[in-house]
């Protein structure tokens, strides 16, 4: 009997220490890669603006085409910066999940704008947003019929290989929303994960969809950090996104996360009052 209970007690100690570690701290870059089939006429973002119901202006950019996009992310207990870079332009997002607050400054046709926002705030531009684009589900510009909320599951490849130095295993994370299912294949790796980031790089992560308001990508269900993935998306195109670098053994400067002052912040209430333009960024597909 006390062979049993020996052994017992050394397969649970193996399976709690087989569970990933939560990582405080992390510099990560990214590099994602959109390409589109040759036929494919959006290759640039397309920008449009619509006016709410409460008068408030909301200016929509989907990315429709292809390109590369490098991300560079830090990460330091409560706090997240993000940096993202493209043709289209600069985005610095720096994330405080104490507070929870996100301050958003875009770099975009030769103008610099700055937003903070709270979770809340976001929930409820989020939820005005797919309202309108469920209103306009049938026009194809909006990027098509909207297939309801998805409900994520995982399933596990006994595949492995290296990337940026990690050793990563293969999972596929599949969504599935009403009659449509779509598949996400992923490299992960198994022995951490990152505290309030679930992944890195993607269509919008450097406007700030690392956070929940963002809505679910089902990648904080993996048993481990996403190290890269990749997903068919509409008319033809292909998403890759990969780690290129990442740096978990050396300390992140507090001053990563300093917001400048040399560009006003404004709030959204501000904005909503006619400080500018509110910007949503959505992928198209």
């Amino acid at each position: 009997m006390k062979k049993i209970i020996t052994l017992f007690f050394l397969a649970s100690s193996v399976a709690v220490y087989a569970q990933p570690r939560l990582l405080t701290q992390a510099m990560i870059t990214t590099k994602t890669t959109i390409v589109a089939p040759e036929a494919d006429d959006a290759a640039a973002p397309v920008a449009t603006s619509t006016t709410t119901a409460d008068g408030a202006e909301v200016r929509m950019v989907r990315f429709g085409g292809e390109g590369e996009t490098k991300t560079s992310t830090w990460l330091k207990n409560n706090f997240t910066k993000i940096f993202s870079e493209n043709e289209m332009g600069r985005t610095t997002v720096i994330r405080d999940n104490a507070k929870k607050v996100t301050t958003t400054i875009m770099e975009m046709m030769g103008k610099k704008t700055g937003l903070y926002t709270t979770d809340a705030e976001q929930a409820e531009m989020s939820k005005r947003m797919d309202s309108m684009m469920q209103s306009r589900s049938q026009n194809p510009s909006f990027g098509g019929s909207s297939s309801g909320t998805a409900t994520y599951s995982i399933v596990y490849i006994d595949e492995s290989k290296k990337i940026a130095g990690y050793a990563c295993k293969k999972a596929l994370i599949v969504a599935k929303r009403s009659e449509k299912s779509d598949t996400t294949t992923v490299w992960y790796n198994p022995d951490f994960k990152l505290q309030n980031l679930p992944s890195t790089g993607g269509i919008g992560a450097g406007f700030g969809g690392f956070n929940a308001a963002s809505g679910p990508t089902g990648m904080d269900l993996l048993n481990g950090f996403p190290m890269q993935y990749e997903r068919n998306m509409n008319r033809g195109r292909h998403m890759t996104v990969e780690v290129t670098k990442l740096v978990i053994d050396k300390d992140v400067a507090d001053k990563e996360f300093e917001i400048p002052k040399d560009i006003e912040i404004k709030s959204m209430k501000e904005m909503q009052n006619g400080g500018g333009p509110m910007i949503q960024i959505r992928a198209g597909g």
